[in-house]
């Protein structure tokens, strides 16, 4: 009789043990994480690389100087305030208007509808200088950072936030990728822990697949109602060469490569994760080993990134 753990590994589904001691620990050199685990020091790798990014307003990085956060957002009525070692969206707070009462206090509406005044503001940062929402617990920065508009494209399919797209990258090679879409349970965030839903994407041409939400197979949108698959992302070559030129970027040779479609400015990039989740096989419903091993019989430390997506799409078509 064949047991689950036997049927997982025919069917290529890569589970968390084999994907550090085979995946991460050989490819993914310690002292590059820094760079991938702060948003600030993300940042500016990607001004060095050429690689566009929602702007930052500004940082804060000691108790005192949270009382400047009103001028340093002042010009921007909408932004977002995260911590900059979080992950799993915990600590990030979205701001959609900012309004000036006529006696001078001011009112923040969040993107879920509700109104945080200043001193509220200020206390979650505090909680993010606390080190509350980093990913090793110890005190961390604040940054405030542009707050996107919405690709058309999601208006009709995304529940209030920014939907984005993650691409599992492997030796500089897109192998998977899976649209997350904000819902109500999700708070508008694009977080599948806290409810948002996981959408595959097939890889050759950006076009929506089977969709799960709280790893459970649904086909359409639990609050907008709109049916999923079969709609095709836009600008997804860009997005694949993007994530690509993540790995030449990151000197990570395993990582999550999340992307935002804004309105104006196109594709842009999120963040990076060394250690990136493996619900995307759940979405797709296909397991990761298979497209890993491609990648490693493929590998041309000539390629670069276009070339890269380009030999990559290449051999999906020809299996």
């Amino acid at each position: 009789m064949i047991s689950i753990f036997q049927k997982f590994e025919s069917e290529g589904i890569l589970g968390i043990n084999r994907r550090i001691g085979e995946f991460i620990l050989p490819n993914n050199p310690r002292e590059h994480y820094p760079l991938v685990d702060d948003k600030w020091k993300t940042a500016e790798l990607t001004r060095q690389f050429h690689v566009p990014m929602p702007k930052h307003y500004g940082v804060v990085d000691t108790f005192g100087g949270i009382q400047k956060t009103k001028n340093l957002v002042k010009d921007h009525p909408g932004f977002v305030v995260k911590p900059a070692n979080g992950g799993m969206g915990n600590g990030i707070l979205v701001i959609n208007k900012t309004e000036v009462l006529e006696n001078g206090n001011v009112l923040f509406h969040k993107s879920d509808g509700r109104v945080l005044l200043e001193k509220e503001i200020n206390h979650h940062i505090s909680g993010i200088l606390s080190g509350l929402y980093s990913l090793d617990g110890n005190s961390d920065t604040c940054i405030l950072q542009e707050r996107l508009e919405c690709h058309p494209f999601f208006q009709e399919i995304s529940f209030r936030g920014i939907p984005d797209i993650r691409v599992i990258v492997y030796l500089g090679y897109p192998v998977m990728a899976m649209l997350r879409l904000p819902t109500k349970e999700s708070g508008g965030r694009a977080n599948l822990h806290q409810g948002a839903l996981g959408v595959g994407v097939n890889l050759l041409d950006g076009m929506l697949t089977h969709s799960v939400c709280n790893d459970k197979l649904i086909y359409v949108h639990p609050d907008t109602k709109q049916t999923l698959s079969g709609r095709v992302i836009p600008h997804w070559l860009s997005i694949l060469e993007m994530s690509s030129r993540c790995y030449d970027m990151s000197g990570l040779g395993y990582l999550g490569v999340d992307i935002v479609l804004d309105e104006r400015r196109g594709p842009l990039l999120l963040e990076m994760n060394a250690r990136p989740g493996l619900g995307i096989q759940i979405a797709n419903r296909m397991g990761l080993v298979k497209r890993l091993k491609l990648a490693e019989r493929i590998v041309n430390s000539a390629d670069g990134p276009k070339d890269r997506v380009h030999r990559i799409l290449e051999e999906l078509k020809r299996n």
